[in-house]
């Protein structure tokens, strides 16, 4: 006898916007129809027109009223509202999945239409999204953080690995803690490099991305490799006479960058201390600094 294929549910995706259109197709190339989807800006009904050709564009209740599985793909800030909304109006069957992708939220958010039968899924990629099929071979492996009832665990854990993903738990009452160790991690990295190639350009440097690209990547690498054993420059050695004129230099031309500076300088100070790769004389010295300047 053949092995049975997994069930098929019909998906309708509300909001298709970088991820909502990504997703819906991924999980459309794995054999679930897309059989509604709700756009409201012109740059979502063109990804919609893109990745899923001939779906129609409804509203939501109508998008809901025709699937099986709900994915809600909406900015964090709005979901709460959409899910209240979406409970209000009696557009949730008992048995329908409803699936949102927030980092922030797990399934609480979700209370008000599980409370009408809908069963709740909180599916997070841990990836960033173009919003182009370029992402559908992209999402070969790339984490998802889930946050389901116990007994629907085995449901998102099939989505995940039908739509290319790997599947990590989340705790309810971790999410905010999770989602804002990504948001540190990812937009801060990019305003912090963002930041050094100004101050490069500051400095005359033609190309600074050039020039800074494999410092950064090997610096990165390591990084994830080793952890804090990847500190190395002035405030890992506690030079604290060099990382006085840093702030010096920085604040004379980009104040905004001096304030970043000085805060992880200080973070970098600690950790290096506290893995053994700063020496406590060297860390008062530096510390004495680092106060005298936030002072300023």
């Amino acid at each position: 006898m053949e092995p049975q294929a997994p069930p098929r549910v019909r998906v309708g995706v509300v909001g298709t916007g970088r991820v909502g259109a990504v997703l819906a197709a991924a999980l459309a190339r794995a054999g679930h129809p897309v059989v509604a989807a709700y756009a409201v800006s012109e740059g979502s009904r063109r990804r919609a027109e893109a990745l899923l050709p001939d779906v129609p564009l409804l509203a939501v209740d109508e998008v809901l009223a025709e699937a099986d599985l709900g994915l809600l793909t909406v900015p964090d800030d709005v979901l709460p509202e959409l899910v209240a909304g979406i409970a209000a109006t009696g557009a949730v069957r008992p048995g329908q999945l409803l699936m949102h992708t927030s980092g922030r939220y797990g399934c609480a958010v979700l209370d008000p239409v599980r409370r009408v039968g809908a069963l709740p899924l909180a599916v997070h990629p841990v990836m960033t999204f173009t919003g182009t099929s370029l992402d559908l071979e992209r999402l070969a492996g790339v984490p998802f953080a889930l946050t389901a009832p116990e007994v629907l665990a085995p449901v998102a854990e099939l989505l995940v690995m039908e739509m290319g993903g790997e599947s990590f738990w989340v705790q309810e009452e971790s999410r905010p803690l999770y989602h804002a160790a990504l948001a540190h991690g990812a937009n801060h990295l990019a305003a912090l490099v963002g930041s050094t190639l100004d101050l490069l350009r500051l400095a005359g440097v033609q190309e600074p991305d050039r020039v800074v690209a494999p410092l950064l990547a090997a610096t990165l690498d390591n990084a994830l490799r080793i952890g804090d054993a990847a500190l190395t420059g002035p405030v890992a050695r506690g030079d604290a006479r060099t990382v006085g004129a840093h702030l010096a230099a920085i604040g004379e031309v980009y104040p905004e960058a001096r304030a970043a500076y000085l805060a992880l300088a200080r973070l970098a100070a600690d950790r290096a201390l506290a893995a053994g790769l700063l020496r406590p004389d060297a860390a008062e010295a530096l510390l004495d600094i680092l106060g005298e300047q936030a002072r300023r």
